[in-house]
């Protein structure tokens, strides 16, 4: 072999690894979504946006009428869409069901899959809200121009710190895939 033909076969070595590299590289960052939801549901990390099943065991048998909360509701959009809730706070007493609605509009010409996550603020907050209902808790598909209303119920849990006076909930809408649905 001379020099340049072992110098060829070298660098066609090296772009046959490289290749398998970013081939590699491409199926990990493809798996790191499933794989981090796998993650989080085996060591219960998101535990924001599971469904309060202990719900439907005790029931909601108490109302604290001696306390109000103020519970404010914020949104924030990562993405092509309008997205805000319907009020800005209400009133409720720990214990009592309550519903928020959140509206939803996608401004593209295309399908988009999103997920909402929550937020609460305090974070002392977060373990006494209980959602019973919440769009949250699975992906949501918004056809092109689409406009949806997503309702949250909820009771914040009466062994919530007396010192606690306002709960922020604030969700964050973002699109799950980058490329989005088909165009239409």
């Amino acid at each position: 072999m001379d020099k340049g033909s072992e110098t060829r076969h070298l660098n066609k070595q090296v772009l046959g690894k490289l290749v398998v590299v970013a081939v590699l590289m491409f199926g990990f960052g493809y798996a790191l979504v499933p794989m981090y939801k796998k993650i989080c549901e085996i060591t219960g990390i998101n535990v924001l946006t599971q469904k309060d099943e202990t719900v439907k065991e005790t029931g909601n048998t108490q109302v604290d009428t001696s306390r109000t909360i103020t519970v404010e509701f914020d949104a924030n959009a990562q993405g092509p869409w309008r997205f805000r809730p319907t009020k800005g706070s209400m009133e409720v007493h720990p214990g009592q069901m309550a519903e928020v609605v959140y509206e939803v509009v996608n401004t593209q010409s295309r399908s988009i899959d999103a997920q909402a996550i929550p937020s609460y603020a305090p974070q002392q907050a977060a373990a006494h809200f209980k959602k019973l209902e919440c769009f949250c808790f699975k992906q949501q598909t918004l056809g092109p121009n689409e406009a949806k209303q997503m309702q949250v119920v909820f009771y914040i849990d009466p062994a919530l710190p007396k010192d606690v006076k306002t709960i922020t909930l604030s969700y964050t809408f973002f699109e799950i895939n980058g490329s989005g649905g088909k165009a239409s």
